[in-house]
């Protein structure tokens, strides 16, 4: 309202003409989120001049309206205005947030050729653009990045971000370390980054150098780091690191608070979830739980086959905080009256549902019919779902495992071919493995690692004690057609991870591995008998929950 009233003087004093006047106000409405309004004034000003292009495009930009930026950047060229230093930077940007390579690679050729002097505000844009659009190789962008002018810690984290926004997070840590090397201090922005790289890849090492060096230089764990540094230590594989940096957070808001609850949930500690809630509820602060929250809690009481109490709590959350629940609530449900045998009951809850049931629900079912050995239903389910959802890999991949567990092999080739037919495809399994500071990604099938040689050699090892234990491949991973790059079930990512962590790391150390889909049941088995006979603890997360292997035995109880 103020905003408008200040215009409406300008109009009155006839200084509608004046450039510097207007900039201005294109500039406050775009900062109070009146866009329209900014582009009403933009409209009805003549002559445009490179000022109010330049306040209107970055406007845009801020305001995530990337398009419109771009075509008025289109239109400032048309009417012969020339951009300047200070108008490439938010096009970049805005062609960064479409990822159009091909437009930045453009720009860049046209900063070049208007002989815009490229400092370090141009310099980040570029940078920005080429990270996130991916289209440059990883030393063509630290090559462009290297010939920066000044490289402060906008344009570090600028790079590290973009790296990891872009899924490279090997990359992005490896540049975070280098710039501490360099003698450069991160913000906040910059370490809340990296602790989600380390988090994602399970680099527990990275995020342990990351949070000694917050200690060494006195930087305190505010609600953003401490959170990042909670999930860190959760998603790698070390709750109780969680808890003890989750304790010493002052500062804690909802999303705090859940991420604890998540990781213990996760790890299948199901009592520390519920009472980590309840001191969320009882902390004073007035914190009210969001559907994130009542997804965690139902996950914990899943994990540890607490119906009633999980059903409470699915109540609760529509009845006393009036949040609707989402499909991933409905399948938690599912999956809990499936771990606790009430197939028939978690059949009547899907039928009931106030919304149609999608993939999610019926691979509950699924996996719950599996597990307590329905295969006739599990047969039904697998076929209704390629019929709901013929371009989900999942579809294929359940049918393939009931032929495989009756041996109908030739069935199972008939899914892998109608798969491959449709073009359905679902990437290949990755496993992530950190040694001696260095994270290692192992692909299904893979034969690039430089130890890959010695790595065959120890699975077939371990394989072969392990048979001499009693262990028996599972029949019905052979086949295991999302993992197309396979040739058998031996050369399964987390097997070759697994064995690498053995011949590159000293006898009872805690072996930690992320893989990036669900791991198969003779994975599963393998990795128990490898944890009872080398006597070591192994701590696999999965796309479901964590897998910790001890003496023998799983933390999911064989259900996941």
């Amino acid at each position: 309202q103020k905003l408008h009233q200040i215009h409406a003087q300008i109009i009155r004093q006839n200084l509608s003409s004046n450039s510097i006047l207007t900039t201005q106000l294109i500039s406050s409405s775009c900062l109070r989120n009146s866009v329209d309004y900014a582009l009403s004034i933009f409209t009805h000003f003549d002559p445009k001049n490179s000022y109010v292009f330049n306040a209107l495009i970055r406007g845009l930009a801020d305001n995530s309206r990337f398009k419109s930026s771009i075509l008025h950047f289109v239109l400032m060229l048309r009417l012969n205005v020339t951009p300047d230093r200070l108008t490439f930077p938010f096009v970049l940007k805005s062609a960064a947030g479409l990822r159009l390579g091909w437009l930045g690679r453009g720009l860049h050729g046209g900063i070049v050729k208007c002989g815009v002097d490229i400092d370090s505000f141009v310099s980040i844009s570029l940078v920005d653009m080429y990270v996130k659009a991916g289209k440059l190789s990883f030393a063509s962008k630290v090559e462009l990045f290297d010939r920066m002018p000044i490289k402060d810690v906008i344009a570090w984290t600028t790079m590290i971000s973009g790296f990891f926004q872009n899924g490279e997070h090997e990359i992005a840590l490896s540049m975070f370390f280098r710039m501490l090397e360099e003698g450069v201090r991160p913000n906040d922005f910059t370490v809340v980054s990296a602790l989600s790289a380390s988090a994602k890849i399970g680099a527990f090492e990275a995020g342990v150098r990351i949070h000694d060096y917050l200690w060494a230089n006195n930087i305190q764990l505010n609600r953003e780091i401490g959170t990042a540094l909670v999930e860190m230590y959760a998603k790698c594989g070390n709750i109780e690191s969680a808890s003890q940096s989750f304790d010493e957070m002052k500062d804690k808001d909802l999303f705090t608070w859940s991420v604890m609850i998540w990781g213990w949930a996760i790890h299948g500690h199901s009592e520390q979830a519920i009472q980590c809630f309840k001191q969320m509820m009882f902390s004073g602060m007035r914190i009210k739980p969001d559907g994130v929250v009542f997804l965690a809690l139902l996950t914990a009481c899943s994990h540890s086959v607490k119906v009633n109490l999980g059903l409470n709590f699915f109540e609760s959350m529509r009845l006393d905080y009036s949040i609707e629940p989402s499909m991933k609530h409905y399948a938690m449900i599912v999956n809990l009256l499936g771990r606790a045998g009430q197939l028939r009951k978690a059949l009547k809850f899907i039928e009931e549902m106030p919304i149609p049931p999608d993939f999610v629900i019926w691979e509950a079912l699924f996996c719950a019919c599996r597990a307590h050995k329905k295969m006739k239903m599990t047969k039904l389910i697998s076929k209704r779902l390629l019929q709901l959802e013929p371009t989900h890999p999942g579809s294929y991949v359940f049918l393939s495992n009931v032929y495989a567990a009756v041996r109908r092999s030739k069935d199972v080739e008939r899914v892998r071919t109608l798969m491959r037919d449709r073009g359905v495809k679902q990437d290949p399994g990755r496993s992530y493995i950190e040694v001696d500071g260095q994270v290692h990604r192992f692909v299904a099938g893979g034969h690039a690692h430089k130890c890959i040689k010695n790595i065959y050699m120890k699975l077939e090892e371990l394989t072969s004690g392990a048979r001499e234990h009693g262990y028996m491949p599972e029949t019905e991973c052979v086949r295991n057609i999302v993992e197309e790059n396979e040739d058998a079930m031996g050369s399964h990512s987390e097997k070759l991870a697994l064995a690498f962590a053995f011949i590159s790391t000293p006898p009872r150390m805690t072996i930690r591995i992320v893989k990036n889909l669900r791991i198969c049941a003779d994975c599963h088995s393998l990795m128990k008998y490898a944890s009872k006979i080398s006597e070591r603890e192994i701590a696999l997360r999965d796309i479901k929950r964590f897998h910790h292997f001890k003496d023998g035995a799983c933390s999911c109880g064989d259900y996941w």
